[in-house]
């Protein structure tokens, strides 16, 4: 197993009327943070909140690129993330002891905090189609790039790790520092996990590790600062997140989460940049040089 320290690059709150932070999902644009009484939106460029649904939120939450799922006690509801309203439920495998909540493959996986394992169920009967055995109590639980990942909090001490789907063995650890803790548990898609911080109030984004980084000196460059991501990052398939790492087409993209708008501006945009590169490089060169290709124009 490896095993590293989290890099924590951004921590966001405390936030104004929000005393805990129990599930943790994301749509493409905001992360939705279950609050106890409501479902809140954060903006992960500005870290302001934004409109909220009243709904029972107590434990974990996910999005399937249309509807909210969200662990409400002893029962899954389906909601509107428009309006709030409750579009189905199912009861939940663990009673009351469920905690984290992801969507992959057309199903939940349903993270059992004290009986420490991870249940996938069908999402419109709540039949029990799998079972993964953790050695910790389970909280948050996410999947991105076919990688199924999930968090714990025992004892003072919390981790995020990449298990085996398949048989449950732990593969990767990123240990948190000791003064925090993982309650809900999200991936943005690609290179960060948006990890809830329970009691505290508080959300951290922490760097996902991928199999083979290597463990580099860190630069001085910008330390103590959060990393500032853009405000349109590439276009990627965040919900569902597909388990097998398939990635849907665009159009599908843009009917559920608004990137294929993102998509097409970054071509036209790239390609209005490589015109004008032309056209400067065109009056630039000597005359010599008109019949050099455009990848040796440096």
């Amino acid at each position: 197993m490896q095993r590293h320290s989290a890099e924590v690059i951004r921590e966001y709150g405390p936030f104004p009327g929000i005393d805990c932070v129990h599930g943790v999902s994301f749509d493409g644009r905001s992360i939705w943070l279950a609050t106890g009484e409501t479902l809140t939106t954060l903006d992960p460029d500005s870290g302001h909140t934004g409109r909220a649904v009243d709904a029972a939120a107590t434990a974990g939450t996910a999005f399937d690129g249309q509807h909210l799922f969200q662990i409400a006690g002893k029962r899954i509801q389906r909601i509107d993330p428009e309006t709030g309203d409750v579009l189905a439920t199912i009861p939940s495998p663990s009673g009351e002891d469920d905690s984290g909540l992801a969507w992959a493959e057309g199903t939940l996986w349903v993270g059992q905090h004290h009986g420490r394992k991870i249940i996938q169920v069908d999402p419109s009967t709540g039949e029990v189609l799998r079972t993964l055995e953790s050695n910790r109590m389970v909280t948050g639980v996410t999947w991105v790039d076919g990688e199924l990942w999930h968090g714990t909090w025992e004892n003072g001490e919390s981790d995020v790790r990449r298990i085996d789907p398949h048989t449950g063995e732990v593969q990767q650890s990123l240990d948190l520092p000791g003064d925090t803790g993982v309650s809900g548990l999200e991936s943005d898609g690609a290179d960060r996990f948006f990890c809830g911080g329970g009691p505290s109030g508080r959300l951290r984004a922490i760097r996902r590790r991928r199999s083979g980084m290597s463990d580099l000196p860190a630069s001085s460059e910008g330390a103590g600062r959060p990393v500032r991501e853009s405000r349109h990052p590439a276009p990627r398939c965040v919900a569902p997140h597909d388990a097998t790492g398939s990635v849907l087409p665009p159009a599908c993209i843009s009917r559920r989460t608004g990137y294929g708008r993102h998509l097409a501006h970054a071509v036209v945009a790239s390609a209005a940049c490589y015109s004008q590169r032309l056209r400067r490089n065109r009056y630039s060169m000597p005359a010599t040089s008109a019949s050099m290709t455009p990848s040796s124009r440096k």
